[in-house]
C-alpha cells in the first residue's frame, strides 16, 4: 500500500467524528496510560507489602466485586443524573481512592479501599458508552467505538511497560501517578464535554425528555429478553477472552514455561491491536453484524481451543493471534449493537447491564480456569473454551436475524432541523406566487441554514 493510500485510510477513519468525540477519546487515552495500579497491585501486595498470594487474589476479587456494583449503578446515574455528571463524580472518586490505596498499611483497609476503587473506576464505562452513542452518527458507531477500544489499548500497552520501571523507583509514586492522571480526566470532562443525554440540561429536546428517561428502569432492561439474551453471550465471550489473563498463564507456568515467555506471547495481543484495530475497523465498519459477531465468537474459541496443542513460545503466539484477531471483531461490533438495542432515554442502564456481563465474567473467570486445570488439566479448558466460543456463535446467529431499526431520538436536533426545512420548503411556494426573488431568497437561507448540521456536527458548546 502506497503512502497516499495509507494517508487516505487514516483520513477516512477518523474523519466525520464530532470534536466532543475526540475530547471524550482523549480522556480515555489518559486514563488508560495512567493505568498503572492493575497492572503491579499482586505484585505490590506481596513482594512491597509481604502479604500471601491468597490475600493478594482476595483484594483482586474485591477489586472485581466493586465493578459489578458500579455497573448496575453507573447506568442508572447515566440516565437520571446525565453522562457528564457520572463521568465526573466516577473519575474524581476513583483519583481519590487510588491515591488513599497507596497510603493504607492495614489488611482490612487495603481490601476496602480497593472494593471503593473497583466501584469508582468501573462506574464511568456505561456513562462513556453511552455518550458516545449520544454524540456519534449511527451509521460511525463501529467506527467511533473501535477508535475507542484502540486508545484503550494503546494505553493500557504503555502504562503496562512503564509500571515496571516506577514499581522498581516507588510502588507509591505509581499510585499518585495513577491519581493525578485520572483526576486529569476529570478536568477534561468539566472543560470540554457537554452534557449529551438526550432530554438533559445541554442535551435536544428537553420536553419530554425526563419522562423518557423515567419511564426505562432496570427492571425494563431486565424483562427485555432479546437484550439479556445478547447480554449472556456477551458474558461466554468475555468469559473465554478472560482466559489470556487467567488460564493461559497458568498453563504456560504448568506447562515449564517461564513468565518472561508468557510475556512474549501475551504482548501480541496488545501490539497486533494497536497495529491493525483501525485497518480491521475499516473492513468491517458497514458489514452484517450478525456474521460478524458469529465470525468473532468462533475465532475466539477455537483460537483458544488451539492453546491445546501448543509446544512452544511461538506456538502460542500464534494462537493468541488467532483470538486477537476474534477479540478486534467482536468488541465494536457488539457495543455497536448494545446501542441498537437500547431505547434512547435508557442507554446507560442498557450500557451497565451489559458492563454487568464483563464485570462477572472477571470474576467468574479466575474460577472457571483455576478448578477446570487443577481437576481435568489444561486441555480440558481450551476444548471448554472452543465448545463456549461455538454456542456464543450460534446464539448470536439465532438472535439477530431480525435486528430493529436504529432508535429515534425524541426531540432531535436533526429531526428539528428538517422540519424547519419543510416549513421553509412550504413557506418558499407559498411566497414564489408573489415573487421569484423572495423564493431564491429562502431557498438560500434553507441552504445556508441549520438544515445540515446535526447534533454530531457541532463542536462541544451544542
Amino acid at each position: 500500500m502506497s503512502v497516499a493510500s495509507l494517508r487516505r485510510a487514516a483520513h477516512d477513519t477518523v474523519s466525520g467524528l464530532p470534536r466532543s468525540f475526540w475530547w471524550l477519546w482523549t480522556s480515555t487515552l489518559v486514563n488508560r496510560l495512567g493505568a498503572f495500579v492493575a497492572t503491579f497491585m499482586a505484585l505490590y501486595l506481596t513482594l512491597d507489602r509481604g502479604y500471601s498470594a491468597s490475600y493478594a487474589g482476595l483484594v483482586a476479587s474485591l477489586h472485581g466485586l466493586g465493578g459489578v456494583v458500579s455497573s448496575l449503578a453507573g447506568g442508572v446515574m447515566a440516565d437520571r443524573l446525565g453522562r457528564r455528571p457520572t463521568l465526573l463524580v466516577a473519575q474524581a472518586s476513583t483519583a481519590v481512592f487510588v491515591a488513599l490505596l497507596g497510603f493504607v498499611r492495614d489488611p482490612v483497609s487495603i481490601a476496602a479501599v480497593a472494593f471503593l476503587v473497583g466501584m469508582a473506576s468501573n462506574a464511568s464505562r456505561p456513562a462513556v458508552q453511552a455518550m458516545m452513542a449520544d454524540i456519534v452518527r449511527p451509521e460511525d458507531r463501529v467506527r467511533a467505538f473501535s477508535l475507542n477500544y484502540w486508545a484503550i489499548n494503546l494505553g493500557f500497552a504503555v502504562s503496562s511497560m512503564g509500571a515496571g520501571f516506577i514499581a522498581e523507583f516507588s510502588y507509591l509514586a505509581g499510585f499518585l501517578i495513577e491519581a493525578g492522571m485520572t483526576m486529569a480526566c476529570a478536568i477534561v470532562v468539566f472543560l470540554k464535554l457537554p452534557e449529551s443525554r438526550p432530554g438533559g440540561p445541554s442535551g435536544p429536546g428537553e420536553a419530554g425528555g425526563a419522562a423518557g428517561g423515567d419511564s426505562v428502569r432496570l427492571v425494563t432492561v431486565l424483562r427485555d429478553g432479546r437484550f439479556m439474551g445478547v447480554v449472556g453471550l456477551s458474558f461466554l465471550v468475555a468469559l473465554v477472552f478472560q482466559q489470556g489473563s487467567v488460564g493461559l498463564p497458568v498453563a504456560m507456568g504448568e506447562a515449564g514455561f517461564t513468565p518472561a515467555d508468557y510475556g512474549m506471547a501475551i504482548a501480541v495481543n496488545g501490539v497486533l491491536i494497536v497495529a491493525l484495530q483501525i485497518p480491521v475497523t475499516r473492513l468491517i465498519e458497514h458489514r452484517d453484524p450478525r456474521r460478524l459477531l458469529i465470525f468473532s465468537s468462533l475465532l475466539a474459541g477455537y483460537g483458544f481451543g488451539l492453546t491445546a496443542f501448543a509446544g512452544s513460545v511461538g506456538v502460542f503466539a500464534l494462537t493468541v493471534c488467532v483470538w486477537t484477531l476474534g477479540e478486534m471483531v467482536n468488541a465494536p461490533t457488539q457495543t455497536g449493537l448494545v446501542v441498537r438495542l437500547s431505547p434512547v432515554h435508557g442507554r446507560g442502564r442498557y450500557q451497565g447491564v451489559y458492563s454487568l456481563a464483563w464485570s462477572l465474567a472477571a470474576l467468574v473467570a479466575p474460577l472457571m480456569s483455576g478448578t477446570v486445570i487443577d481437576r481435568l488439566g489444561a486441555e480440558w479448558l481450551w476444548g471448554t473454551c472452543a465448545v463456549v466460543g461455538t454456542v456464543a456463535g450460534f446464539g448470536y446467529g439465532a438472535l439477530m436475524r431480525r435486528l430493529p431499526q436504529e432508535p429515534r431520538v425524541e426531540g432531535d436536533v436533526m429531526e428539528e432541523s428538517v422540519v424547519e426545512a419543510s416549513v421553509l420548503e412550504k413557506s418558499v411556494v407559498e411566497k414564489s406566487v408573489a415573487g421569484a426573488s423572495v423564493a431564491e431568497k429562502s431557498v438560500v437561507s434553507v441552504k445556508e441554514g441549520a438544515v445540515v448540521e446535526g447534533p454530531w456536527s457541532r463542536g462541544p458548546g451544542r
